[in-house]
């Protein structure tokens, strides 16, 4: 069942998120300081490709480092990824069959706002939500 999620949700937005990520990845990249969101933009990416299956939990190590990162992360990229999730989420709960895949959709945004200090797990890993 997760695998024809994944597979409608990679058709529907999954494609045009992880290209929204990918992109503000590679602007990360090219400045040397912001390669550490870019890293983040990139795992973030392959999570919007494949949600389903997966979860996001607080890391155990994040620290004032991630927070003040997670900051800079939200003004200047963490709100246009967001916003991109909430236009997705709405236009997708147009529809009874989208309604699923916006939800997910609204899932993702306190990913998109704040990626440092965050590890994505299986959702089938023991203790996974902690």
């Amino acid at each position: 069942m997760k695998f024809i999620l994944n597979v409608l949700w990679l058709v529907l937005s999954g494609f045009w998120l992880a290209l929204g990520y990918v992109f503000a990845g590679i602007i990360c990249c090219i400045l040397i300081i912001t390669i550490p969101f870019g890293i983040a933009s990139f795992r973030i990416a392959g999570y919007a490709l494949w949600p389903f299956g997966r979860t996001t939990v607080v890391s155990d190590d994040a620290g004032a480092g991630s927070a003040i990162g997670n900051v800079i992360w939200i003004i200047f990229a963490g709100w246009w990824l967001a916003l991109g999730h909430i236009i997705t989420g709405l236009a997708l709960c147009v529809t009874i069959i989208g309604i699923p895949f916006g939800i997910a959709n609204f899932k993702m945004i306190p990913v998109s706002l704040m990626p440092l200090g965050r590890d994505i797990v299986p959702t089938d890993e023991p203790f996974a939500t902690r």
